[in-house]
């Protein structure tokens, strides 16, 4: 089964935390990474950039807008994601418990099972 572990990031939160703690995030996140490659359930993962450089394109009686920013005002912004292939639920519950950020207080690891996906 395939699971999508989303990192929703709030740049706030980030941003207190000490300069060890967070460089200590992407050290947590190259373990994850390395885990999940050796167990043969990674299957990608993508980091996006900051909201700051998102457009939005909206398409009104046939013509398209491109704006600034993300469509919705929110602190938190989708950071990135791994997709990844495990035998069950509990097994997906078990590896997102192990991003960092899910040990952040007031950051999270959302997983979602995926329904489908063409090439996969």
């Amino acid at each position: 089964m395939k699971y999508l572990l989303i990192m929703n990031v709030n740049a706030e939160i980030l941003e207190a935390l000490p300069e060890a703690e967070q460089q200590a995030i992407g050290a947590g996140h190259q373990k994850f990474m390395d885990t999940i490659k050796a167990s043969g359930e990674f299957h990608s993962t993508v980091a996006l950039k900051a909201p700051a450089e998102t457009a939005v394109v909206k398409v009104r009686n046939g013509v398209p807008a491109v704006t600034d920013g993300p469509f919705v005002e929110s602190k938190e912004f989708l950071g990135g994601f791994y997709l990844i292939d495990v035998a069950s639920r509990e097994r997906a519950y078990e590896l997102a418990a192990m991003i960092p950020d899910a040990g952040i207080e007031g950051l999270g690891v959302e997983i979602r099972e995926v329904m489908f996906a063409d090439g996969l």
